[in-house]
């Protein structure tokens, strides 16, 4: 067991030091659920997969980190069904690209988000990397996959009102998929179900969406009904970080909103790492089943490693990853930065002024199988006239 710690905690130098929270899981939810579907993969890609698990881990979420410098990537990042109708939007956009781009030309897909496409596309990538025995190239477009892949289990990825922005729950993303995670990971269940073939990756992953977006109605309503129990002084504090002053959800309201929806973050985080290990299971497939063992060096997991494999497997089995400090993203050096919190004032009062200039971290701008029962979706737009609500019906869940 010392030898693990040890090797995690060099594992854990790789991943460098903890940066502010992403839009798409965070860092520590893509980070998690890339490392969980190494577990989730058979024999003949697990050695190859877990020889590179931190840097696998590390590059999970290296497309939220080029946002800032690639005006291309945010759409890739999600797709909001409710644009192109709020009744049945599953029923009038194409799942094929191109008949999509036909039918709603390719600067309005770009415009509203591509997500399923980028997955397809990566795993396109990914397929190609295997055929070439290309190490560098399996890595880092396996890590893109995963990164993708788990956007897409995002219900907040799925509308127009990502943010909450339009129902006056400004910062419900953030809360939802990084502040929950955060705080709850230990009771979350990471055992999950071993990877397969996917015999259409593109009806998976659209399949994935749709599921995604019959979890809206309870992710806003849930929150509305937690508000219930709290004033502007408890529901919101103020955070500086990285020179920048951010409103956002308190803890305690946090520990409310989990109480309501959180069986369902940790639904859909579970879900994720299966697809994930099963879309890299697909690519390797179409690939024609390279031996990845030939790739390593030394050939063989040595010892120590198959050691630490096991544990971990174990840990993975018996859900004791998180309680035994053996995810990779729990690996920290330290702390980012302070983080100093000021309960909101009454009203909308302006927040204190921010601390001395630090140096600033990279910034990451905001994002934006059986499918549950059918609920209604609620969605406000803004128009010239004023605010029109209207209701759709999509997948829902009960937990």
């Amino acid at each position: 067991m010392k030898k693990l710690v040890l090797s995690l905690g060099l594992a854990a130098l790789l991943l460098g030091p903890a940066a502010p929270a992403a839009r798409a899981w965070g860092f520590l939810g893509h980070r998690v659920i890339t490392q969980v579907a190494v577990y989730e993969l058979p024999a003949s890609m697990q050695a190859f997969y877990f020889r590179h698990m931190a840097e696998l881990v590390r590059l999970s979420t290296a497309p939220d980190e080029r946002r800032s410098q690639d005006k291309e990537e945010g759409p890739r990042h999600f797709i909001d069904m409710d644009h192109y109708s709020e009744d049945s939007p599953f029923a009038k956009v194409p799942r094929d690209y191109e008949e999509a781009a036909a039918k709603f030309s390719a600067d309005t897909l770009k415009k509203y988000g591509t997500v399923p496409w980028t997955v397809l596309d990566t795993k396109q990538r990914l397929v190609e990397a295997f055929r070439q025995r290309d190490t560098t190239s399996i890595i880092k477009y396996s890590a893109e996959l995963s990164h993708y892949t788990a956007d897409a289990f995002v219900p907040l990825h799925t509308t127009v009102n990502y943010d909450g922005q339009l129902s006056g729950q400004t910062g419900l993303h953030a809360l939802w998929e990084s502040q929950l995670p955060e705080r709850f990971l230990k009771d979350y269940k990471l055992d999950g179900e071993e990877a397969k073939v996917l015999k259409d990756p593109l009806a998976a992953i659209w399949g994935t969406i749709q599921g995604s977006y019959g979890f809206l109605t309870a992710t806003y309503d849930l929150e509305a009904k937690t508000a219930k129990g709290f004033t502007p002084q408890t529901k919101y504090t103020f955070s500086h970080r990285f020179g920048r002053t951010q409103r956002r959800y308190s803890d305690a309201f946090a520990d409310a909103y989990e109480k309501e929806v959180g069986g369902m973050v940790a639904f859909r985080l579970k879900g994720a790492s299966p697809m994930v290990a099963s879309m890299w299971l697909t690519a390797w497939q179409e690939a024609g089943r390279p031996d990845l063992n030939a790739l390593l060096g030394p050939a063989k997991l040595g010892k120590e490693e198959k050691e630490q494999l096991a544990t971990q497997l174990k840990a993975w089995k018996t859900n004791t990853l998180a309680p035994q400090n053996l995810l990779l993203a729990q690996q920290k050096e330290q702390k980012a930065a302070a983080v100093d919190e000021i309960k909101a004032s009454d009203g909308e009062a302006a927040p204190p002024p921010p601390p001395e200039p630090i140096a600033p971290a990279p910034l990451v701008p905001p994002p934006h199988p059986a499918l549950p029962p059918a609920t209604k979706v609620k969605v406000k737009t803004k128009a010239a006239t004023g605010t029109d609500k209207q209701k759709s019906k999509a997948a829902g869940f009960t937990w």
